[in-house]
């Protein structure tokens, strides 16, 4: 059943994102659940968001035109957001889209206001349209850094690395359990870029080696902390990552390895910049989740690793009509000691939710999961096509 559009105001008012610049809860850990041992991530691709109200929706049907609007990507948000009420909600570029936004701070006020007004921790990375308007990838994400609730940040902090918006998020075990003070869940985040600079390489921006330095120094430090003492694991705490642009990776599948679908070509980067082998080389990567491609929205295992697309979540976006704008949930789950205290992650699992009537829940699956030594369950990798 289609879901009905309409040109109400959503949220009216959008001044209590200028009440604070920064938050208390910045300093605090985040934690995975201590009654259920969850922690919950939203993520969001390519909301597309400009002017509210008078911007206009792309590819739905000609019935639907009049009354749709940003305003019902925020509809979408907060139905999402009550409906799953995420530990983190993730923002993975092209969050604005600066050829159609007046004033960028504006947009990206509203854009965010449905994470900012429930309180919900969040974090954001740059697409490749974000600074198309009057403000620079840096300026962007200089403001970024400053609203409600956020833990994004500009970039980490070392004298030269690529790109704005290159941060890790540290997920503590929960309050009371004997992994509190260590992070059982590693989120990596990454500037995929926008486009190249290089004049005899076209196309897309990609990760640079000053980024995978970092990544790789970063990731290494966690893992040794993970497996020191007190209360040291034997194997790596998972990490996932999240970035933009995706990698010419997400190139090896077709409809029969893959869960979802595929609908348009990979837009990655015309080169390879290594950027996947340096993740399965680190040992902890997971899963990487990207958007870019609206009309894909798949997770396919290559060399131990899912790489996940999340589908087109806004209404400024390009999608294509009667297919429902959506998004991507990461579920990560403790496992029970033998004393029966929580321990480190057992498995960690994805679904998309539509934006339907019944905002439906399609294609969940396992991930990655442990087996009863602690090791991952093996499962047959994907061939290239």
């Amino acid at each position: 059943m289609e879901i009905k559009f309409s040109n109400r105001t959503l949220f009216p008012c959008f001044c209590l994102l200028i009440i604070a610049t920064t938050m208390a809860m910045r300093g605090e850990a985040l934690k995975f659940n201590k009654k259920t041992g969850e922690f919950k991530i939203v993520q969001v691709a390519d909301m597309h968001y400009a002017d509210g109200r008078s911007t206009g929706c792309l590819d739905v049907f000609p019935n639907q035109e009049a009354t749709c609007s940003d305003l019902n990507t925020t509809d979408f948000l907060f139905r999402v957001f009550r409906a799953e009420n995420p530990d983190l909600v993730v923002f993975t570029g092209d969050n604005i889209f600066g050829f159609d936004a007046t004033d960028p701070v504006k947009s990206m006020n509203m854009a965010f206001a449905p994470a900012v007004a429930l309180k919900l921790p969040w974090a954001a990375i740059l697409g490749n349209h974000d600074q198309e308007s009057s403000l620079s990838r840096e300026g962007v994400m200089r403001h970024i850094v400053t609203m409600p609730h956020t833990l994004s940040q500009l970039n980490p902090d070392v004298s030269e690395i690529d790109g704005y918006g290159n941060y890790n998020i540290e997920i503590s075990g929960p309050e009371g359990s004997a992994l509190v003070n260590k992070s059982v869940l590693n989120l990596y985040f990454l500037d995929s870029g926008d486009y190249s600079t290089v004049p005899s390489i076209t196309g897309y921006g990609w990760i640079k080696p000053s980024q995978q330095v970092w990544f790789q120094k970063t990731s290494s430090q966690l893992q040794k902390m993970y497996k020191s003492a007190p209360h040291a694991q034997k194997e790596s705490a998972p990490g996932l990552v999240y970035f933009h642009i995706p990698l010419p990776e997400y190139s090896s599948f077709d409809s029969s390895n893959f869960t979802g679908v595929r609908q348009e070509g990979i837009s990655s980067a015309s080169i390879n910049s290594g950027f996947f082998a340096t993740m399965v080389e680190a040992g902890d990567v997971k899963a990487v989740f990207t958007g870019h491609d609206h009309l894909n929205d798949f997770c396919g295992k290559l060399t131990g690793i899912e790489l996940c697309y999340a589908g087109g979540f806004g209404y400024h976006a390009y999608g294509k009509a009667g297919w429902s704008r959506r998004t991507r949930v990461v579920s990560a789950l403790l496992e029970k000691t033998t004393d029966g205290q929580w321990g480190g992650v057992k498995s960690i699992k994805t679904w998309k939710r539509l934006d339907d009537q019944y905002l439906t829940t399609i294609d969940s699956q396992v991930l990655w999961s442990k087996g009863p030594t602690g090791r991952r369950k093996k499962s047959p990798s994907p061939t290239p096509a």
